[in-house]
């Protein structure tokens, strides 16, 4: 019988926590348009530098790192069967269509994410938020939106830097290493991507970018007082957009796959 109320309360606590959730995103989404005016453009440069141009770097070398390895456990095994010069397909419709977006998301949930989350939790603590509230400013309005717009719009610029570097290590790896003709990895790759792979990435992008700022701003705005509510918060954040972004690539990969067979066919053979 406890085992049945505990398994109760804590699905009853998770199903209003998901609605408490889906009501935040609501109002965020409500004040997007009343945001986008050119006083408040000052709000959004500033999270963009923070979560654009301070990214750059890091994605940068994950996706060149996340390239070469893909290339280095692949090459042996296409050298086997003779197909080495097929390398540059797999590299690169892989980096493109999945791992790019993917891991640029889970780097930025881990450095813009944490950080979303401990500078609204600390605000949250320090009673912050409430002071803007009796300000009679919308704290959704001044601290979420530009931080959700600024996430929504860098994050597919992020990861077309981290397909780039990952074709490029792929490239070096493939080429400079294992001597494979560079021709020959160039045209395999040109003739297996196609727009809609990197439609694709560019979709999954926008899509993990936005729900990465709410999952954040929704888990700081809701921190318990406290050094360790923030750092529980933090973690909480990171956990959850990471099995998001995890479960959304998943579904997404199926529709999108779904859409290109009903559109144009089987896809061609690498």
């Amino acid at each position: 019988m406890n085992f049945i109320l505990v398994m109760g309360a804590w699905t009853v606590g998770v199903i209003a926590t998901f609605g408490e959730f889906c009501r935040f995103c609501g109002r965020s989404l409500a004040w997007v348009w009343a945001a986008m005016r050119l006083r408040y453009l000052r709000l959004l440069m500033e999270q963009m530098y923070d979560v654009g141009t301070k990214s750059v770097p890091v994605v940068m070398i994950t996706g060149a790192f996340v390239g070469a390895v893909l290339a280095s456990q692949s090459v042996l095994q296409f050298k086997a069967v003779g197909l080495e010069a097929k390398l540059g397909s797999i590299v690169n419709v892989s980096v493109v269509r999945e791992l790019g977006p993917v891991l640029a998301a889970v780097v930025v949930a881990g450095r813009v994410g944490g950080s979303l989350t401990a500078m609204l939790g600390t605000m949250r603590v320090t009673e912050q938020i409430d002071a803007l509230r009796a300000m009679g400013a919308d704290p959704i309005r001044v601290l979420v939106v530009p931080r959700f717009l600024a996430c929504l719009l860098l994050m597919p610029l992020l990861v077309l830097y981290t397909d780039l570097t990952g074709i490029l290590g792929g490239y070096f790896i493939g080429v400079k290493i294992y001597h494979i003709n560079s021709g020959e990895f160039w045209h395999n790759a040109r003739m297996s991507v196609e727009f809609f792979d990197i439609f694709s990435g560019l979709l999954k992008a926008l899509i993990f970018g936005g729900l990465i700022s709410l999952i954040c701003c929704y888990r700081g705005f809701t921190c318990r007082p406290g050094a360790a509510g923030v750092g529980k918060a933090c973690t909480q954040s990171f956990v959850e957009s990471v099995m998001m972004i995890l479960a959304l690539d998943f579904f997404m990969g199926v529709i999108l796959n779904t859409i290109y067979v009903v559109l144009w066919g089987a896809p061609h053979a690498f």
